[in-house]
């Protein structure tokens, strides 16, 4: 089925409006003068809009196209993710935005200078835009790849139009653009979603018929128990696992604590990360029931040749289903490019902040803040061009691509693993932050590549049933998507080292983090732990002497490593937040005097009164 010049309008539509809302917040306010206003929108944003934001950032088109690819595949064993976002959604708000927020920070990475030292916070900084540079050209053109497959949709014009788009307007409207644009695509995402499923029931004979034919096919799955780390899907890997693969996301992710911080006040941010709570069950329910119903329709109307990869199937689905109504399949496409356009300019805006506030900043303190401003707007811009740059590469990496596209679930491990080192234990230094970070990052690869090899060298190329590689080259999405496809035929049961590669992809932000955290405090330990004089208290999470408070005193007093009860003592010199200003001078003195902090005449640091540790 080819597009109708109304399923293009639609399409269009969607690109101008986003570029639109850019021009807006460029030509209006405050007109991003300041880096404040460019990289947190003021930090003037209520919880509503930050809600849908974090929703709309890592629910790209990759995860719109893989998880129902999943349940059409697997059944809904996948739907048991969603009992992960109650505690992957109320650890961050009560743990991470109370730390990162009462610091003032710009960038994430600025915590791991004031707990450790610069050398660990370039460390984070380096990983970070590692991860995501190669992260934005993958999401940007493997969407692009199955919808040319599937629909003939020009590959390159999709691709240019899109990238130019969304840099421009993340480099005109900065954070508060982004924020709004992202309100605007969720919207879009769930109009796309749910038409598809009310168009694809209703052809097959109703919800009630497409649960019960699924149910009887065996693809409502029921809980599965099993211990055992190597299986692919278990209650226990996605319900636990997944906690950690959400921290990593929505705890310490640049992209998603830059939202956090562009909340006018803590209570607001907190309030965005449980309004995501309902979202992300709301969209996990739409991408699973779009599988169910893709599922029974395929009973009737098989929908593409058996060479097509599994991500290209919801692409036939929507094609067959929608094709007597026109618009409806410029609705999806829209809706599978507002969750690439979402999650890029995401991309874009992050990686600008920290670039800026911990690459740039500490060279060129001098630097005005007109000058600063221009700068994180070239910055964004520069991105914006790279992700170009990196979608041409990705077109040519082949098999490699593969890897690639792992690398960013293998980084988001080590890093949630190094922040809860700095927060929850004070014994940690340094040293033991910079070796437990490369540590970690030493077995996330190994695991993660060694796990690819396996899988291409085993017989015929086949990767185990449990594996995180996608038994072709073409299946290029479902992996950002976390719902990596096994083959349909069961190979050998893996033995000796392959059982480690075997290790279920869920478990690696677990496992990845751990590693981290072990090696840290190991190498504190015998390298002499951080001093209590030496040692911030508002970088420990307000909620140590809770979890704390059960153990023997000289336990805690060892965990603590000699940190007294009361402190009294001045921020260290290099723990300046770059001088940012809190928002707003009617709210200044009030959160600060909440919070124990007194600011010093003539210096962008903070004395902590008293804090109970």
């Amino acid at each position: 089925m080819e597009f109708t010049a109304i399923d293009y309008s639609i399409f269009a539509l969607l690109l101008v409006l986003s570029s639109a809302i850019g021009l807006f917040y460029a030509l209006t306010g405050d007109r991003q003068r300041t880096v404040q206003e460019f990289l947190l929108a003021n930090r003037d944003m209520g919880c509503l809009p930050v809600a849908l934001s974090l929703l709309a950032s890592f629910q790209s088109a990759v995860a719109i196209l893989g998880v129902p690819a999943e349940i059409f595949r697997f059944g809904t064993e996948y739907w048991f993710l969603g009992c992960s976002y109650f505690l992957g959604l109320l650890i961050p708000a009560h743990i991470f935005i109370p730390v990162f927020y009462r610091l003032r920070i710009t960038s994430t990475y600025e915590y791991l200078e004031l707990r450790f030292n610069k050398t660990v916070r370039v460390l984070g900084t380096v990983t970070f835009i590692f991860q995501m540079v190669i992260y934005m050209g993958v999401v940007l053109y493997a969407p692009a790849l199955a919808l040319n497959a599937v629909t003939g949709f020009d590959l390159w014009s999709a691709v240019l139009t899109m990238g130019l788009v969304c840099t421009l307007y993340t480099t005109l409207g900065g954070l508060k653009a982004v924020i709004w644009t992202d309100v605007f695509q969720t919207l879009v995402m769930l109009a796309g979603q749910v038409a598809v499923i009310v168009v694809g029931a209703w052809r097959v004979g109703g919800m009630a018929r497409v649960w019960r034919v699924a149910e009887q096919e065996g693809k409502i799955a029921g809980i599965d128990l099993d211990p055992n780390p190597l299986e692919r899907h278990t209650f226990w890997s996605l319900a636990v696992g997944g906690i950690f693969m959400m921290l990593s996301l929505y705890g310490v992710n640049q992209a998603q604590v830059q939202r956090y911080l562009s909340a006018r006040s803590e209570r607001e941010a907190k309030l965005s990360c449980y309004a995501v709570f309902p979202c992300q069950q709301i969209v996990l329910c739409l991408s699973c029931l779009t599988g169910l119903v893709m599922f029974v329709y395929n009973q009737e109307h098989p929908l593409a040749p058996t060479h097509s990869s599994s991500d290209q199937l919801v692409l036939f689905f929507v094609m067959d289903v929608l094709r007597d109504l026109p618009g409806l399949p410029g609705l999806f496409v829209a809706c599978l490019f507002s969750g690439s356009l979402s999650t890029i300019s995401s991309a874009f805006n992050s990686l600008a902040t920290v670039t800026m506030e911990d690459l740039v900043r500490p060279h060129f303190p001098e630097l005005s803040e007109s000058r600063a401003t221009l700068v994180s707007k070239l910055l964004a811009l520069g991105y914006g061009l790279i992700c170009l740059g990196m979608a041409y590469v990705s077109s040519m990496l082949g098999p490699v691509l593969q890897a690639a596209i792992s690398i960013f679930g293998m980084v988001g491990g080590p890093l949630l693993g190094l922040f809860c080192l700095g927060m929850f234990f004070p014994c940690a230094n340094p040293t033991g932050a910079a070796v437990g970070l490369l540590a970690g990052l030493v077995m996330a690869f190994w695991v993660g590549i060694g796990s690819i090899l396996h899988g291409t060298g085993g017989a015929k190329g086949v990767p185990p049933a449990n594996s995180t590689v996608l038994p072709t080259v073409g299946n290029l999405s479902t992996v950002l998507a976390t719902t990596l496809l096994p083959p349909t035929s069961a190979p050998p049961s893996p033995t000796g080292l392959q059982r480690f590669y075997s290790l279920s992809y869920m478990w690696y932000s677990a496992h990845n983090s751990t590693t981290v955290i072990l090696v840290g405090v190991l190498v504190s330990l015998l390298t002499g732990p951080t001093p209590a004089a030496a040692l911030d208290p508002r970088t420990i999470s307000p909620v140590l002497p809770w979890l704390l408070c059960c153990l023997p005193p000289k336990i805690r007093q060892w965990f603590c490593c000699g940190a007294p009860g009361h402190t009294d003592a001045t921020e260290k010199s290099n723990g300046v937040p770059n001088g940012l200003i809190p928002p707003g001078p009617d709210r200044q003195g009030e959160e600060e005097e909440g919070q124990g902090y007194i600011r010093s005449a003539g210096a962008p640091s903070y004395t902590l009164q008293e804090t109970s540790f």
